[in-house]
């Protein structure tokens, strides 16, 4: 049997998440106080390229364990009640990932559709995140 495409699975599981526009995610971070904001890309990712204003940075690969109670991982800024938005750098990671947090038991998840690029690309305001990290920022060559 064939593996499923990438985008095949990506399509799928944005049927049965909540796909947020960039206006949406602004209401929503102007008017939730306790909303998480979750940033899954890499940290190299983050500290290169900036991220949105006021979210936790949860390495995707982490996250299940970070947000499960009964994990040796677990961090306690997750609730499962919680209004959670995750985000990518283009929305294929979050979809996946919002997915993953419903089928956990997380009642109310969304992800930003067109992930960290299309924010940046709308002019919105990115947080400099290397100003503030341990990790420093790859200087990128043209043999990279």
């Amino acid at each position: 049997m064939a593996i499923k495409e990438i985008f095949q699975l990506v399509d799928e599981a944005k049927q049965h998440i909540q796909n947020l526009e960039i206006g949406e995610l602004k209401a929503e971070l102007d008017g939730n106080s306790d909303l998480m904001l979750v940033d899954l890309r890499e940290l190299q990712e983050r500290v290169d390229l900036g991220t949105i204003p006021g979210s936790k940075h949860v390495p995707r690969g982490m996250l299940e364990f970070w947000a499960d109670p009964k994990s040796p991982y677990f961090r306690d800024w997750f609730h499962e009640s919680r209004r959670t938005i995750v985000f990518c750098a283009g929305g294929g990671r979050s979809a996946l990932a919002a997915l993953a947090l419903q089928e956990m038991g997380f009642k109310d998840v969304a992800h930003l559709d067109v992930g960290f690029t299309g924010w940046e690309k709308a002019g919105e305001r990115v947080e400099d995140v290397a100003a503030t990290s341990r990790w420093v920022r790859r200087e990128v060559t043209k043999s990279d």
